[in-house]
């Protein structure tokens, strides 16, 4: 099918376009932006007058909770999800029920999202087998299988050397690394920023070295290994500026930060909120205010969802008995657009934090608009706002600390391979 997407403001951070320019779709795939191609005729036109049209949102951490866990979410659920928040790829991470250390469950799940035909799923391999952090993931298969990536999840490799190996292993196949830093030893039995309100509220704490010791240990790794190595959502002031010197390095280490840690910080838990039970933990004021400087200079270099689907049982606990984790998929593009109007940044600076920049990251073909890329494109209203409520959230989990909140940048459309699959209203 041939798109015409007609009287829009292009925005698209890789190629430095942002303007009001008309672009055209064909077979699935950009064929060109302002001038039509010669001989092009739409079957489709798709009026963007007033709107914005970006390359499709790229995230870095989508729990889509198969295999094993369907009832907190499907695929079908958080997937239209996705496409509904204007996501259009997405990376799965290993957590699932059983993990996905086996090529034949990194297949399924790649067959079974792609008979969707919503977003682009890639999945992270477990970097250890069941995620144990004992003996190594069969990488090579798992990589043919069809894994961008390899990580523990949540689940920290408590010995030191078995990262090594890890790490040397991955090095030798040219494979990237993706690492949540926490020493697990600090973190055992925390549930919250280890300060103030902890205290107050009598909940335990887990310390901001506990992240700062684990990145040390990470980078020195890098240093031995060469290893490309992914650090997941930071959560603190120190371990950005830790980043920021690594990069200054040259080693080959990348970051982001979850949308839910760039607005919220441990004052949010002062109600027992159990929607603010996340992992990692809601740092201080200051943690919060480094990770949104680090995210405007680059030291951070994407905003991920953080999608963690959590069935409401779970959530209805005291707050240190509930399921960590939050609902996410939907709210990235509006979060990411508070926090640049709140910091004063570029709409093209703000989604290259969430197209090309995780894309990179990646290593995949996507989030840009560039003529030949795949037509994922996100078509959103920036002046519309939209009221967060459990009935607006096409997620099965409508577990986020953002209800009731009134959000900027209502998604319209969305393509995915040059295909609309979300119509607002639709």
């Amino acid at each position: 099918m041939k798109i015409h997407v007609r009287g829009g403001r292009l925005v698209d951070p890789q190629h430095r376009i942002d303007g009001v320019r008309d672009l055209f779709v064909a077979e699935g795939r950009v064929a060109g932006a302002g001038v039509a191609p010669a001989g092009f005729r739409a079957d489709h036109v798709i009026d963007a007058t007033g709107l914005v049209v970006a390359p499709g949102l790229v995230d870095l951490a989508a729990r889509l909770r198969e295999p094993g866990l369907e009832y907190k979410a499907t695929l079908d659920s958080e997937l239209y999800a996705a496409v509904a928040g204007g996501v259009t790829s997405l990376a799965c991470p290993p957590d699932t029920d059983p993990p996905l250390d086996e090529p034949g469950l990194v297949e399924m799940l790649k067959r079974r999202a792609l008979s969707r035909n919503l977003a682009h799923v890639h999945p992270v391999g477990a970097l250890t087998a069941k995620l144990e952090g004992a003996r190594l993931a069969e990488m090579a298969t798992l990589r043919d299988a069809g894994c961008v990536a390899f990580s523990q999840a949540d689940a920290p490799i408590a010995d030191t050397a078995v990262l090594w190996r890890a790490l040397q292993y991955a090095a030798t196949l040219g494979l990237p690394v993706w690492l949540r830093p926490q020493d697990p030893m600090l973190a055992r039995d925390g549930v919250a920023h280890d300060g103030e309100v902890a205290t107050r509220l009598g909940l335990p704490g887990i310390p901001a070295f506990a992240e700062t010791i684990a990145v040390g240990t990470i980078l020195e790794l890098v240093r031995a290994t060469g290893t490309r190595v992914h650090l997941c959502r930071l959560s603190t002031a120190a371990a950005a500026a830790m980043v920021r010197a690594a990069k200054a390095d040259g080693l080959p280490v990348t970051c982001d930060v979850g949308a839910h840690h760039v607005h919220l910080s441990e004052v949010d838990l002062a109600a027992y909120d159990s929607h603010c039970n996340l992992v990692p933990p809601l740092r201080s004021l200051r943690d919060r205010d480094a990770l949104r400087a680090g995210l405007a200079d680059g030291t951070i270099d994407a905003i991920c969802s953080d999608h963690t689907p959590v069935d409401e049982d779970a959530k209805q606990m005291p707050f240190g008995e509930s399921a960590p984790g939050a609902t996410g998929l939907e709210l990235l593009l509006p979060l990411t657009l508070k926090w640049a109007a709140e910091h004063k940044l570029a709409l093209a600076d703000a989604l290259a934090r969430v197209t090309c920049e995780p894309a990179r990251i990646l290593g995949i073909e996507a989030g840009h608009l560039g003529a030949g890329a795949p037509a994922d494109v996100c078509i959103f209203d920036p002046g519309a706002y939209v009221k967060v409520t459990p009935a607006m959230l096409k997620s099965q989990g409508k577990n986020t600390p953002f209800l009731g909140y009134e959000l900027p940048g209502r998604v319209r459309c969305t393509l995915v391979a040059g295909t609309v699959r979300y119509e607002a209203g639709a």
